[in-house]
């Protein structure tokens, strides 16, 4: 259970550090020297926190998909919960989706920022 609970959380943290990062990237542009580094400092702490959210999906994701059938859809079949599921599901897909296509933007537009390869 608990498992399930911090897999979702990490979804939840790639896709919101992911769209964080591209507004922050964003009021950058054009900024000095000091600001830059600054945020080159921010940068490296939200790719942390990005890489440790899709290291958990993956990883937590296995025990996850083999524990699924007993643990998620039978207590969801109990209670006529399969179609909320369902949904759930379909949105934590897109969620990480959009959290890694968010990283892919961010690093382009942090390379131009910083000059540097992210």
């Amino acid at each position: 259970m608990m498992n399930n609970y911090f897999h979702d959380v990490a979804t939840a943290m790639l896709l919101a550090s992911g769209v964080t990062t591209i507004l922050l990237l964003k009021g950058f542009e054009g900024a000095n020297r000091d600001a830059i580094s600054y945020l080159n400092s921010i940068y490296s702490g939200m790719k942390r926190v990005a890489r440790f959210s899709l290291y958990w999906i993956l990883i937590g994701g296995i025990p996850r998909t083999l524990t699924f059938r007993s643990f998620e859809w039978t207590t969801a079949s109990e209670h006529g919960q399969t179609p909320a599921l369902i949904v759930k599901h379909i949105m934590a897909f897109l969620a990480v989706s959009l959290g890694v296509w968010s990283w892919l933007r961010a690093n382009e537009r942090a390379r131009s920022i910083l000059g540097v390869d992210t």
